[in-house]
């Protein structure tokens, strides 16, 4: 995550994935800057100069859509931007995440404030007012195409605004009629251009988007610790992560993949104990570590990267430049993530399937542990059924990585003839991650079992007290139980960072100088 700052200045600061989720999380409070408040002042006046003169402005004068061609009275534009929040909310399905949505408040809130939507000053205002008090707006998961902004959900999002909707407040899901009845407030009236500029965004695709480079970072982080330890259990080699072959072929994921590896292995007792042996080579699941996970770790980069431009970008419609520039462009199309969403949502599902090949790999009983990792099998299964779980959960990702962004169904009769679904492309790549959580919950049993039995034997320092910390959750099996108990305290490690926590602990404690190249570019966000 980024570095912990004392406030983020909204439509000033550079937001990062890592300070909205602070943001969201009540790390730290984020300000409107005067500096921003005056471009959002001057803006406004430019927008009341265009209805005062009454030349026809996209979605200021006019119709939505295809009724651009329609024009709408001075007296009328505050009442079409009332009507668009309305008539837009078609919303369906379960609601999003609190923490999706607070995420939503807090990129549209940093879009509107860079001074080229021409919203009011208090209709930010209320905004703000939203996030800091928590009063976050109930966000239907379905209805987005991704393309003229993420109307739906945005319309819903913004429903409070004017009144209407509903919100989650102090872990109750309320009317906003009652919201406003216990905080005594009052219903906004927006005026031109506002309602449009509430809508028109990507911030539905980009909210989840940061949840995405979150999750897939702390997988990605395990899923090297947890194969190294499968590395161990089962004896492999250490020579396919040498510096010497991967200069050979240097891409940054794979290079920065292998230095883990052969950092969590430094010292250890198991890997000597075989460096002499006759196995040739390793199966792909262990020896291609590097290039599998490197793989994904470049994905997330690429994501990281592009997610950075979007959250500080201006992605409505249409922009006021000034007084007399106006333009009606395509700044809210989500393809531009859409396409790198559906690269990590494979990206993560592969993380997925190489781990159930190590699971799989770890039950033969041919590296040295017993079959099925349990000595006494016959009567007792051992971990064989966990591997079904890991291939069902891996086989159900795969039917997940269909690209939504390879789809495109025309709307708006036509005028919006191409879309992006990067908001169908965002919910699948979370899923997928979600998945992957419990494969490699399941990996990391499975390693501290095929770990166990190379003791007396010690591995590096690192490894070690992993070990000891997933022995402090689930113990060694030396018999059938209801390993389901097992795998969701597992899970529960995983989403809780506790391994990764482990290594900073060991790092801190052993003054470690880890030589693992790439490490700030992969390691925050």
């Amino acid at each position: 995550m980024s570095k912990t700052i004392k406030h983020f200045l909204f439509g000033e600061g550079h937001l990062t994935a890592g300070i909205a989720l602070q943001i969201a999380r009540g790390e730290i409070p984020g300000i409107i800057s005067e500096a921003s408040r005056i471009k959002i002042r001057k803006n406004r006046k430019a927008v009341v100069h265009i209805v005062d003169k009454g030349e026809a402005v996209y979605g200021i004068n006019t119709g939505f859509g295809p009724l651009c061609t329609t024009k709408i009275s001075k007296e009328e534009t505050k009442v079409l931007q009332t009507n668009i929040l309305q008539s837009h909310s078609v919303g369906v399905g379960e609601p999003i995440a609190e923490e999706i949505a607070k995420l939503m408040l807090i990129l549209k809130l940093q879009s509107l404030c860079k001074g080229y939507s021409g919203i009011a000053e208090t209709t930010l205002d209320r905004i703000l007012w939203h996030i800091d008090n928590n009063a976050i707006p109930v966000v239907p998961c379905q209805g987005s195409v991704g393309a003229s902004g993420d109307l739906a959900p945005l319309s819903h999002l913004f429903l409070p605004l004017i009144g209407l909707g509903k919100v989650e407040y102090q872990g109750y899901t309320i009317s906003t009629e009652t919201l406003f009845q216990k905080k005594g407030l009052q219903a906004i009236t927006l005026g031109p251009k506002e309602g449009l500029a509430l809508i028109n965004g990507t911030q539905f695709i980009a909210a989840h988007a940061v949840q995405v480079i979150a999750k897939l970072y702390n997988c990605l982080s395990q899923a090297d610790i947890i194969g190294t330890m499968m590395i161990e259990g089962l004896q492999g080699s250490v020579k396919p992560f040498y510096k010497e072959l991967h200069e050979l072929r240097p891409f940054k994921g794979n290079i920065h993949v292998a230095s883990r590896v052969r950092a969590f292995l430094k010292g250890s007792e198991i890997n000597e104990d075989h460096i002499d042996c006759n196995r040739v080579q390793d199966p792909y699941s262990l020896r291609c570590i590097p290039q599998v996970h490197g793989a994904s770790r470049n994905a997330w980069l690429h994501l990281k990267e592009l997610l950075e431009v979007e959250l500080n970008a201006v992605t409505d419609n249409p922009i006021i430049i000034d007084e007399e520039l106006t333009i009606s462009g395509g700044n809210f199309h989500g393809q531009p993530l859409a396409i790198a969403l559906d690269y990590a949502c494979i990206a993560a599902s592969e993380l997925g399937n190489i781990s159930d090949r190590r699971i799989y790999l770890s039950l033969e009983g041919n590296t040295g542990v017993p079959k099925l990792l349990m000595k006494h099998t016959g009567i007792n299964s051992g971990y064989m059924i966990l591997q079904y779980t890991t291939a069902a959960l891996a086989s159900e990702n795969k039917g997940l990585c269909f690209p939504s962004s390879a789809d495109s169904i025309p709307t708006s009769l036509g005028q919006e003839d191409h879309v992006s679904m990067g908001s169908i492309g965002a919910r699948k790549a979370l899923t997928v991650i979600e998945n992957v959580e419990k494969i490699l919950a399941i990996e990391l049993l499975t390693a501290a079992q095929a770990f166990e039995f190379r003791k007396p034997m010690k591995s590096g320092k690192i490894l070690e007290e992993i070990y000891k910390t997933v022995r402090a959750n689930v113990s060694f099996a030396t018999k059938d139980r209801v390993f389901a108990i097992d795998i969701e305290k597992g899970i529960e490690m995983i989403k809780n960072q506790t391994i990764i926590k482990v290594v900073e602990e060991v790092i801190k404690k052993e003054k470690l100088a880890l030589d693992i190249e790439f490490l700030d570019e992969f390691e925050s966000y």
